[in-house]
């Protein structure tokens, strides 16, 4: 019996609807596999959901994107913006209004809620570990998101299945086939983001290198230590066509002032890369950088909100990865193996070929 069925939250309602198109195409099917459900606000904020149509012994693939400011309701006679609190609460009440009645529920949640809360330093709040354990109580069967901020988060939930997929293959695609790049080198923003370069690097068989954020620990500003100089350890970049990667750009100061610096020591172009874009500032200073030429391209994914006058800007391209999300979904619901959608080394290869990398 073909009981696939995706449950998308308005929050992700661009993508999943792709998404939906993505699987159609996939399974050779013409039938629409979304369901139907109701999302409401009451005047001071309280909301519910309500789903529409059956979802008696079915495989439920739940789409939600935490991330997502561009919601708005109004509360109290004042225009609101969601935050990632009320779309996890949502998240947990679609569960609610599920009530046990399905064969399977799983949670795709590129944008992991609360990622960056992933441990704790002293007394303050685990917050990334509650929230799986809570959806774990709540009957979910399976967990998927995209480049956790820290993979070992599952390890709060040892006994549910968590993937963490990485978009890699298919930015690397995009980039390959857009960009003119000639000799290569990978960089990380900072010491933290080191494996995800690394993973690039081998990706594109060239070489790697980091910068140290050397910060100002007597101080704290918007809850971090300031920066006070970026030191890079590696290479010379003069004449290369630098790729900065990280996972996400908040605010992005950080990696446009290493944009600068690269440009600065010689490098030729600065493209920098991130599977999440949450311009928490704004997109103000990517626009200056750009005009000062500190950057040449940043390229994003759609796993995460992005407003679609950003997406417009000269600088900006906007991968979609719907597909990824739809192959993930069918191999599940298959019960295939997902190593064929970790590794797609091959087809970077190929394009490395083509374009004489």
């Amino acid at each position: 019996m073909n009981n696939l069925k995706l449950i998308v939250l308005d929050n992700m309602e661009e993508v999943g609807n792709k998404v939906n198109l993505k699987l159609k195409k996939l399974r050779n099917e013409n039938k629409d596999y979304l369901l139907k459900i109701t999302e409401s606000r009451f005047s001071n904020g309280e909301g519910k959901v309500k789903i529409e149509d059956s979802v008696r012994e079915k495989d439920i693939y739940l789409l939600a994107d935490v991330g997502n400011y561009g919601i708005t309701y109004n509360m109290h006679g004042f225009t609101h913006h969601m935050a990632p609190d009320e779309h996890f609460q949502d998240i947990k009440r679609t569960i609610s209004a599920i009530s046990g009645y399905s064969e399977k529920v799983t949670v795709v949640m590129p944008l992991l809620y609360q990622s960056r809360q992933h441990k704790r330093k002293g007394r303050e709040s685990a917050d990334c570990a509650l929230a799986l354990q809570e959806l774990e109580r709540l009957g979910v069967d399976h967990i998927i998101t995209f480049d956790a901020h820290d993979p070992t988060i599952s390890n709060a939930i040892p006994n549910l299945p968590f993937e963490n997929f990485y978009p890699t293959n298919t930015v690397l695609e995009d980039l390959l086939k857009n960009e003119d790049l000639k000799d290569i080198l990978v960089i990380s923003p900072d010491l933290g983001a080191t494996e995800r370069a690394r993973y690039f690097a081998e990706m594109l068989d060239t070489n790697v290198g980091a910068f140290y954020k050397r910060r100002d620990l007597t101080k704290v500003v918007n809850g971090k230590n300031p920066i006070i100089e970026h030191t890079y350890m590696g290479p010379s970049v003069k004449g290369y066509d630098v790729l900065v990667v990280d996972d996400m750009i908040a605010s992005g100061t950080s990696m446009l002032e290493v944009g600068e610096r690269l440009k600065k020591e010689g490098a030729n172009k600065v493209y920098f890369i991130a599977t999440f874009s949450l311009f928490t500032e704004g997109i103000e200073e990517f626009d200056k950088a750009y005009q000062n030429n500190y950057f040449d391209k940043l390229y994003t994914t759609n796993l995460s909100y992005i407003p679609e006058e950003y997406r417009n800007k000269e600088w900006h391209h906007t991968v979609d990865c719907s597909e990824n999300i739809a192959e993930i979904i069918n191999a599940l619901h298959n019960k295939e193996s997902l190593k064929p959608l970790l590794n797609g080394k091959e087809k970077i290869l190929t394009l490395r070929k083509e374009k004489k990398l």
